[in-house]
């Protein structure tokens, strides 16, 4: 069983910013395609950003430009590095690991930009 540890959440200001991380628990990491998605309050989860294991990108267009997905497979790490927030980015931030047919989950971090 694989564990993903998120943390970086809290409250900011638009216009202000937040770095995210997920740390994996297996050496997996390092082959495995790594995800963030966000769950509004009321909305389904969706995709946010995702880089596989050779390093390709992959951003939903509302935060192209705004945010940069980085992995550091040293450190078993994903980041998120989320600028020029905007409140309608509020929501819970998932971390999801792909491997396969393989999926896992993190517990989640809380995200919310006042206006």
């Amino acid at each position: 069983q694989v564990h993903l540890v998120e943390s970086g959440g809290g409250l900011v200001q638009a216009g202000g910013s937040l770095r995210l991380s997920c740390t994996a628990s297996e050496s997996i990491f390092s082959i495995s395609a790594m995800g963030w998605y966000c769950q509004a309050p009321g909305k389904q989860r969706e995709l946010v950003a995702t880089i596989t294991s050779g390093g390709s990108k992959n951003y939903a267009d509302s935060v192209k430009g705004r945010f940069t997905i980085s992995r550091d497979n040293a450190k078993n790490t994903v980041y998120l590095q989320m600028n020029s927030l905007k409140p309608e980015d509020t929501g819970v931030y998932y971390c999801n690991l792909a491997l396969g047919v393989r999926r896992y989950w993190g517990q989640g971090t809380q995200v919310t930009v006042s206006s």
